[in-house]
């Protein structure tokens, strides 16, 4: 993103339904913040998050599905 600082104060996060149900490996985002789409992991809720263009959101999770990301 251009902007070097996107306010998450008023994020409202929620864990993903394919987040591991006993604690591990769990991802939340928020989905009410116009134009963007953060990420974060539940095991460290004051920790950073990526930020993802809500236009970009749809191809990444299709990108993650697929595995065509790797780290």
């Amino acid at each position: 993103m251009a902007s070097s600082h996107i306010d998450l104060s008023r994020a409202h996060w929620r864990k993903s339904s394919y987040s591991n149900p006993s604690g591990g490996d769990c991802v939340e985002i928020a989905d009410n913040l116009p134009g963007v789409v953060p990420v974060r992991d539940s095991k460290v809720p004051h920790g950073s998050a990526l930020v993802i263009p809500a236009n970009a959101w749809a191809p990444f999770i299709t990108a993650v599905t697929k595995g065509e990301l790797t780290a």
